[in-house]
């Protein structure tokens, strides 16, 4: 079978043609196939084990059934992540012991809100008097966690920083799919004459409502196999992700550090915005990550990118860099909350022990990088998170405990670069407000030298 094949139905084994015609006129239009239904609930099935994050699951289940086409898998990984995203509702209409199955079930009949015909061929008799109960039910009444789609301990924490209005706007921003964001590469194009070459491909693009560098596509082509991908032009990017380059705002013949580098998608940002002059250095504990990130360096065609693997925060590569660096972006490893849209699973596998845990981490990697900041550089800290835990908090006692650091204000940096937004001295971002993932970042300077006592009496 092509395992290009855009059909719905390309699950199927392959069939005589004759067969294969008369097989796909017995599923109703805007209907699945059975053996579709049933890669669905697999797939589906794994993703609830919680045991691994829900896109590494899929993407093994994809790799272990070659033969469904990029149309199957986007329609099994819709409906993954429309049952990830509405879990707590879905269990209250079809029952807290609910099946894989039956949650799928569930989520068609109520969440897609398929007609009764679509069922047909998937379902049993008895199961498709089920799922016409389940169209008819009612939720009844339900906690504020339970309809905001969140675990109680999440629900709670969030509601302490918000009220019920703002917390219900916040979740419903956060069960809505992310759309697709590009970044242009200041390196290779810009971002009028991208959209130019974009539209004439026929790929629905406008330039972004915040990053100058960021472009919004209205669907999700691919676009690994694009032209402009292959050659560096783009990289894709959440709009909100890019605001934290341009908090950092490194310039030409800067030393540069990107601390918790990841598979370098601020990175290369970053060494763009520098026209890929002075040294960027990116720093990371996993060698994989780092890995991913050299193929990126050379399609983005940048020459100042330094990839260093550290076993830890206060490993010796880092050291021989105290006080030398201009700029350094701590981009700290949080859990996620902010990028629900993208990770729907990450509010059902994290926990309160989860984020002492990263609470712990992040106020060593913010204290370790400052050491490597020089007198009148600037300290960026950036989370994906939504918690005061992580994100002001780390900020406050970092602060208290650094007097020679002082706050600079990102919606001036922001602003500086023709950015408007209101954001105030620390930058937040929320999907219902601001349609990105949910960002938070700080930025700190180090003071100059310090005069000493004499010098001061002395006038100088």
């Amino acid at each position: 079978m092509n395992k290009n094949s855009n059909s719905r139905r390309s699950a199927r084994p392959s069939k005589p043609a004759s067969t294969a015609r008369a097989a796909a006129a017995e599923v109703p239009e805007g209907a699945v196939s059975r053996v579709l239904f049933i890669q669905a609930t697999q797939a589906l099935g794994a993703v609830l084990a919680f045991d691994y994050p829900a896109d590494a699951v899929l993407s093994r289940h994809f790799r272990d059934n070659r033969e469904l086409g990029h149309r199957d898998r986007g329609f099994i990984a819709e409906a993954v992540y429309g049952v990830l995203r509405r879990l707590r509702w879905l269990r209250r209409l079809a029952g807290a012991e609910a099946t894989p199955r039956m949650l799928l079930l569930a989520w068609f009949a109520r969440g897609e809100g398929w007609p009764m015909r679509n069922f047909e061929g998937l379902v049993s008799a008895t199961e498709r008097d089920w799922v016409a109960s389940v169209k008819a039910a009612e939720a009844g009444e339900m906690s504020l966690a339970e309809r905001v789609d969140l675990p109680d301990w999440l629900a709670d924490r969030l509601l302490a920083q918000m009220d019920e209005g703002e917390l219900v706007a916040l979740a419903h921003g956060l069960n809505r799919p992310a759309p697709l964001d590009l970044r242009v590469n200041l390196m290779k194009s810009d971002r009028d004459a991208l959209l130019v070459r974009l539209q004439a491909d026929g790929i629905a693009a406008t330039a972004g409502r915040l990053s100058p560098q960021a472009i919004r596509l209205a669907g999700k082509p691919a676009l690994q196999k694009h032209p402009l991908f292959l050659d560096g032009s783009f990289e894709v990017q959440d709009e909100g992700s890019q605001l934290l380059g341009l908090l950092v705002q490194p310039r030409r013949g800067e030393l540069v550090v990107d601390f918790c580098a990841g598979a370098g998608g601020k990175t290369l940002q970053l060494g763009a915005m520098m026209r890929s002059t002075g040294r960027l250095y990116a720093f990371d504990v996993s060698d994989k990550r780092l890995a991913k990130l050299k193929p990126r360096m050379a399609r983005a065609g940048l020459s100042n990118v330094h990839p260093v693997l550290i076993a830890h925060e206060s490993d010796a590569k880092v050291k021989r860099l105290a006080g030398k660096a201009d700029r350094v972006l701590v981009d700290a490893p949080c859990t996620g909350l902010g990028t629900l849209r993208r990770n729907p699973d990450l509010k059902w596998r994290q926990s309160p022990a989860a984020v002492d845990e990263m609470v712990a981490k992040q106020g060593a990697i913010l204290a370790a990088a400052a050491r490597l900041v020089r007198p009148g550089g600037r300290l960026v800290y950036a989370t994906c998170s939504l918690l005061a835990e992580e994100n002001d908090q780390i900020v406050d006692a970092f602060l208290a405990a650094h007097p020679e650091f002082r706050p600079l204000s990102a919606e001036s940096i922001l602003a500086q670069q023709h950015v408007s937004l209101e954001t105030g001295e620390r930058l937040r971002l929320l999907p219902h407000r601001h349609d990105t993932d949910g960002f938070f970042a700080a930025v700190m300077e180090r003071a100059a030298a310090v005069q000493t006592a004499a010098g001061e009496a002395a006038g100088e």
